[in-house]
């Protein structure tokens, strides 16, 4: 099974640890290294192989709710700002990067897209860690717009 398709179904079922919560089109979920605190995905549901395969109105919405995302992700964090990649050539399913870009990082990663990052030794998500700040993410995206 695809592994965004897997991630969907674990989060259906509530066995996928990194959720933040469902949104109108599909997961946010925490990332699986937190290398930048606050790196999250948002996963289509139903998901979809691109953006392109989505019409002009769920397109419209998952775009909504990857700006969403980021604004709770920025709120939440001390981030001076978002990034937002859409790639899908490792893992050919729609899903965004979310990522929150920090003043403290070193000069050769801040300038740098997060692909620079060493992504084998970062620290993995861990509740325990870094669940007060999936916490606080979900409880900003909850709030009426």
């Amino acid at each position: 099974m695809p592994l965004i398709t897997e991630r969907v179904a674990l989060a259906r079922i509530g066995a996928n640890e990194k959720v933040i919560c469902r949104m109108a089109s599909g997961w946010a979920v925490m990332g699986d290294v937190q290398f930048l605190p606050g790196y999250c995905l948002l996963l289509p549901d139903p998901v979809v192989a691109s953006l392109n395969d989505l019409d002009t109105e769920a397109r419209a919405t998952y775009l909504l709710d990857m700006a969403r995302l980021g604004d709770a992700v920025l709120h939440a964090t001390d981030a001076q700002r978002m990034n937002y990649e859409i790639l899908g050539n490792s893992e050919p399913e729609l899903h965004c990067h979310i990522f929150p870009r920090y003043a403290s990082e070193p000069d050769d990663k801040r300038r740098m897209p997060a692909w620079f990052y060493d992504w084998k030794n970062a620290v993995p998500y861990a509740e325990e860690v870094h669940g007060d700040l999936r916490k606080a993410i979900e409880r900003l995206l909850r709030q009426p717009s």
